[in-house]
């Protein structure tokens, strides 16, 4: 028997009854070669060396040590900057969440029957969803000047796309019972929209809405690199030169930020739930 056979063709078996049982080959030998296959040439393709990685890995944790212990008396400092991107986090997060909405419904097709609606705003959805946070705040700069409302332009673009794909894709796996039932009553298309559809997909939604804001603190920290205000200024320019204890009061800073409102919202989620 060849290799192909091995791999693809049926196993039968013969019961004792005389009755005939196929029983398919596993295609888990097959997955295994085509991924060790797969991980060969993306090795290769983007120049991957072990003994590169392990010779000058070891200046990556140099540089952490630098950094430690921080510069306390640098944090006077930081408050605002860190602030900014608290406010930006909060702000973009919300304005993204609120303009999704009636996006999301004009996706969903058990609510808009039309196929090109709903495929028009499923696009819009992807290509928004496709544009790189750090590309948007650029493009903001370039409109709104330097400074934190580009970045909540920026923030708020990536929650609008993140949070309206999942919320569309809740609003079609609702109960259509309630909605059908009220539509027969005759109410109008928003009322029974906000009595049957909204009371399922609310607890999903800010759910997902407070796990984008803790994602979106994180993210505003970078934010600074291309003008767009908060951390990412400080950040940039004391990476820049080389002041690596006031990096690390950056970090320690925005680690316990991120922290706190990782807990915060982690028990909000929990309530909604």
């Amino acid at each position: 028997m060849n290799l192909y056979d091995k791999i693809f063709k049926p196993e039968i078996h013969t019961l004792p009854s005389g009755n005939q049982v196929v029983e398919k080959r596993s295609r888990t030998p097959l997955v295994i070669v085509v991924l060790v296959a797969a991980t060969f040439i993306s090795a290769k393709i983007t120049g991957f060396s072990l003994s590169t990685l392990v010779e000058r890995g070891r200046f990556f944790f140099s540089m952490l040590y630098d950094m430690f212990p921080p510069d306390l008396s640098y944090m006077e400092k930081v408050w605002k900057p860190l602030w900014d991107t608290i406010k930006m986090s909060l702000l973009g997060s919300a304005v993204g969440a609120m303009l999704c909405i009636p996006f999301s419904i004009l996706s969903s097709t058990n609510l808009v029957k039309g196929k090109i609606v709903t495929g028009f705003f499923k696009l819009f959805f992807s290509v928004v969803r496709t544009l790189p946070t750090l590309v948007s705040a650029l493009i903001a700069t370039y409109i709104f000047g330097l400074g934190t409302l580009a970045g909540t332009v920026a923030i708020a673009v990536f929650t609008f796309a993140y949070c309206g794909k999942i919320l569309y894709e809740q609003i079609e796996t609702c109960d259509m019972g309630s909605y059908e039932a009220l539509s027969a009553m005759g109410l109008g298309r928003i009322q029974t929209i906000r009595y049957s559809i909204w009371p399922q997909v609310l607890p999903g939604f800010l759910s997902t809405v407070l796990f984008c804001f803790e994602g979106n603190v994180r993210y505003a920290s970078i934010l600074g690199y291309v003008g767009a205000g908060g951390l990412g200024l400080i950040l940039n320019e004391k990476i820049g030169w080389r002041e690596y204890s006031k990096v690390g009061m950056i970090l320690v800073a925005l680690f316990v930020a991120v922290v706190a409102i990782e807990s915060i919202s982690s028990y909000l989620r929990r309530k909604l739930n």
